[in-house]
This record gives structure tokens, sequence and C-alpha cells, in this order.
């Protein structure tokens, strides 16, 4: 079992920058590959990024270059750097977690309870 819990949201500007943290519980935080979500007022849930035990990253293409998944195993927490934010970013984020490789597919096993981004032009 793992619980996740996500922080570092909040309310920006057009251009700021934010970092999401989801600091994970479990011994074998290591094995896992993490991921960050993302879900807009009446939209699907959507795939932002994720990083693989191995350290492998995967993106949407509208946050390539802007945003930066990491993980740091020693601290069992993984980080999501959000830059030159937009309002089209703003959503409810939420921390996964699966056994396996990366997926752009909500098929996580384990969920965090989300974290509010909201950036305002």
């Amino acid at each position: 079992q793992v619980h996740l819990v996500e922080s570092g949201g909040g309310l920006v500007q057009t251009g700021d920058s934010l970092r999401l943290s989801c600091a994970a519980s479990g011994r074998t935080f290591s094995s896992y590959t993490m991921a960050w979500f993302r879900q807009a007022p009446g939209k699907e849930r959507e795939f932002v990024a994720a990083i693989s035990w191995r350290g492998t990253t995967v993106y949407v293409d509208s946050v390539k270059g802007r945003f930066t998944i990491s993980r740091d195993n020693a601290k069992n927490t993984v980080y999501l750097q959000m830059n030159s934010l937009k309002p089209e970013d703003t959503a409810a984020y939420y921390c996964a977690a699966k056994i396996g490789s990366t997926s752009v597919l909500p098929n996580y096993d384990y969920w965090g309870q989300g974290t509010q981004v909201t950036v305002f032009s």
C-alpha cells in the first residue's frame, strides 16, 4: 500500500513558477513509476508527466519545455517543477503511483487527494 500526499499548489500569475511535491509512504518508493495528472472543472483527468523507477521521463506535449518531473528516492518524494505557467494550466493536480512502466493512461494503482493550481492572467 502506498499513501500519496501532494503539496505546493497555489494562486499565481501567468509566467510564474510553482513546484509541486508528492510525498509517498512505504519502503518501496524507488520501485514505483510516479506520475502527475491534472483535472480542470468539467474536463477529464489529463496526463501531465511521469517518471519511471529508472528515471525515464514522459511529458504531454503541452507542458514540454515548461514542466520538469523529478524524484528523490531518499525522501520518497516526486516533484513537478512548473515554469512559465499559463491560465490553461489551471487544474487540480494529482500524484499517482504504479508498478511497471510509465503510462499516459490513468491506470495507476495509487492516487493522492490533489492540490489546486490556479493561474490568472
